[in-house]
């Protein structure tokens, strides 16, 4: 054989899959060493989150761990519309209070995210803007389920708007960095205007109509330009935002595609997010790939940080998520907690993800409005 030098005879381990993953043997799902090779990364994030470092939050029901993570490990994550202090805490996330950094619940696409800053920069006026419930209250399209019971009446309704979109302007030009969550490239969008819609009309509100709303079906190309054009949009106000992007390694709930098994379709759609993310991180500076996605979903793992319904991520994969992301992207933090200030030892960066996840998991479940499209099946 050959000894001359080729392309591949210098690059180092992490690009090998037999000596990224050893001979065989699972995946630590918390490696205690520094080897990067076996957390996704090739090396460690150019830009660290600090406690003053102000984060907002969006995107899908993963994106629901980083924000409660965050939160819990005293990060400066901002919250736009919190509840009131005196109603409970599981009761305010029935409403959508404190889940993500505005009171917008899942963003599933990109569409959803870049049509969401203009409506509440006054860009888009969707035609479809509220749909009568049974009992003839309002239900917000956008936000079907964050307002059990839907609102009483149209100047509830308008003040409530009115407050959500003043916060998601002032979350997104206050914020340093946003950690935003690919979920889904499947929706449901209005013929009219292209409002994109995080449910089906009639799964959680309003009627669904052929002759007005359509299934699409996001490409990479849409998601990219999606992304690209919400941030020039952000940008005007704050040019220096960064942003975390992440791909949920959630399965579909269920697909529109009769043609397409559900499997299928989830592979379909997390290739074309990954794909997008991938084209997003390398063509600004200021955009960064998270590769949560690969740390669930990976070979090595063999399928074991997923529950028994093959689809809900388990603690331990979140916290498996949590450590990486502390490790790269908050190290001085981590290295600090591993001490007191009179220098005794306390919990390790690790042992602080996993008491965060129990929290959490105590707290509230995740809330993803998807998964009603499952039961309405069923």
């Amino acid at each position: 054989m050959s000894s001359a030098a080729h392309p591949y005879s210098a690059l180092p381990d992490h690009c090998f899959w037999s000596r990224a993953h050893g001979t065989g043997q699972p995946l630590d799902p918390m490696p205690s060493n520094s080897d990067n090779t076996a957390d996704g990364f090739t090396r460690h994030s150019e830009f660290h989150l600090t406690r003053t470092t102000r984060i907002a939050t969006a995107g899908s029901c993963f994106a629901q761990h980083i924000a409660r993570y965050l939160r819990k490990g005293g990060f400066s994550v901002l919250d736009g519309e919190p509840s009131h202090p005196v109603i409970a805490p599981e009761i305010a996330a029935r409403h959508g209070y404190g889940i993500f950094s505005a009171r917008y619940g899942n963003i599933y696409t990109a569409r959803q995210l870049l049509q969401l800053m203009q409506r509440a920069t006054g860009d888009f006026c969707p035609v479809e803007d509220r749909w009568i419930g049974d009992g003839a209250q309002l239900i917000d399209p956008f936000r079907p389920t964050l307002q059990p019971g839907g609102f009483s009446d149209a100047a509830t309704f308008e003040a409530d708007r009115s407050r959500h979109f003043s916060a998601v302007r002032d979350v997104m030009r206050r914020a340093d960095v946003l950690i935003f969550t690919l979920g889904l490239t499947e929706a449901w969008r209005a013929r009219e205007d292209g409002a994109v819609y995080p449910l089906a009309p009639g799964v959680a509100g309003g009627k669904f109509d052929p002759d007005r709303h359509e299934f699409v079906n996001f490409s990479v190309e849409d998601t990219v330009a999606d992304v690209n054009e919400f941030l020039k949009l952000v940008r005007l106000e704050n040019p220096a935002l960064r942003v975390i992007l992440t791909v949920s390694p959630v399965p579909l709930a269920a697909t529109a595609r009769a043609d397409a098994h559900v499997v299928a379709a989830t592979g379909y759609s997390k290739a074309v997010l990954r794909v997008a993310a991938e084209q997003l991180a390398q063509g600004d500076a200021g955009i960064t790939y998270f590769p949560s996605y690969e740390i669930i979903t990976a070979a090595s793992v063999r399928g074991r940080y997923f529950g028994a319904d093959f689809r809900s991520v388990e603690q331990v994969g979140v916290r498996h998520v949590m450590e990486v992301f502390s490790r790269h992207f908050t190290p001085e933090i981590a290295e600090q907690s591993g001490a007191d200030t009179t220098g005794q030892q306390t919990k390790r960066p690790g042992d602080l993800a996993l008491i965060a996840a129990r929290r959490v998991e105590r707290a509230l479940d995740v809330i993803c409005d998807e998964q009603q499209l499952d039961e309405v099946a069923t």
